[in-house]
């Protein structure tokens, strides 16, 4: 779901918080790194790498609207203690990164989650964030940060429109302060429907299983009005080879970080609005 749209309503007790910039979690984030040292993670392929933090976020409650900071101005925050389905892939994908590249501080997790998080990777006012899941995915795959996996067997062309965030302004605290932001949404809604991007409809999802690996990103196609991703995760693969779909769950009865139970093709079957899945893979940085 889009992580800008939901609610707006809670407020983390940030560890610290600056114009630009807040983090939370800090031991969370601290544990992780001890055990990416001590177990040397960073010789990982950056998939198994992902896998690894995936675990170690397993338990994370789920909490809406971490982004959402201020009517004001565009945050970039990190929050370890509280995921929703789209900070879970990103934080994980983001800390893989850093992990990768040796570095082990908090500011370094806040600028790679910039640069995977915006735009080109420019942090700034409230149109600067990849609100739409597709969006990130292109945006992302031009910085070389993931590959879309747009050749797999059974794809078929993604028509659904965009338009859920430019036609109900009312949901966003920014755009409710800032309605003059609303016509630049809307001009990036209109870029994202002129492309053509392929899926994956869910009866073609068991034959593509055995292609995809731990740390693929998984967006979850919808045929609601005005969106185009309703979820977010990634895939786990077990010991067994069994290919799991892995993420913040908002189930009133999980509403936490959980690998599905079962096969990814026989998990995606929580509304009868879900179409598909996309995935991404991430690429050594």
């Amino acid at each position: 779901m889009l992580a800008s749209v939901a609610g707006g309503n809670f407020r983390p007790a940030l560890a610290s918080i600056s114009q630009k910039y807040a983090f939370t979690g800090s031991k969370k984030f601290a544990a992780i790194i001890a055990h990416a040292r001590s177990d040397k993670w960073s010789a990982l392929p950056i998939g198994e790498l992902m896998g690894k933090i995936a675990l170690e976020l397993e338990g994370t409650p789920y909490v809406a609207s971490t982004l959402e900071l201020s009517s004001d101005r565009e945050i970039c925050s990190v929050n370890l203690d509280g995921l929703d389905c789209v900070t879970f892939f990103e934080s994980t994908l983001d800390l893989a990164r850093i992990i990768k590249k040796g570095k082990d501080s908090e500011e370094d997790l806040l600028k790679e989650i910039n640069h995977t998080r915006y735009r080109g990777g420019v942090l700034g006012d409230y149109p600067s964030r990849l609100h739409y899941t597709t969006d990130w995915f292109v945006d992302n795959e031009k910085k070389g940060v993931v590959k879309i996996l747009d050749n797999l067997p059974g794809a078929e062309p993604f028509t659904q429109q965009v338009s859920i965030m430019s036609a109900n302004p009312q949901s966003s605290r920014q755009l409710t302060a800032h309605p003059e932001l609303v016509a630049k949404i809307k001009a990036q809604e209109d870029q994202i429907n002129s492309r053509h991007l392929d899926f994956i409809p869910l009866d073609k999802i068991a034959a593509v299983e055995p292609l995809l690996k731990t740390g693929d990103i998984v967006g979850v196609c919808t045929n609601q009005t005005g969106i185009d991703i309703t979820h977010t995760g990634l895939i786990y693969k077990d010991e067994s080879g069994t290919v799991h779909f892995m993420d913040a769950s908002s189930k009133k009865s999980v509403m936490k970080v959980t690998i599905e139970r079962g096969p990814i093709s026989q998990s995606l079957n929580w509304s009868k609005h879900l179409t598909g899945a996309m995935f991404a893979r991430p690429l050594e940085p």
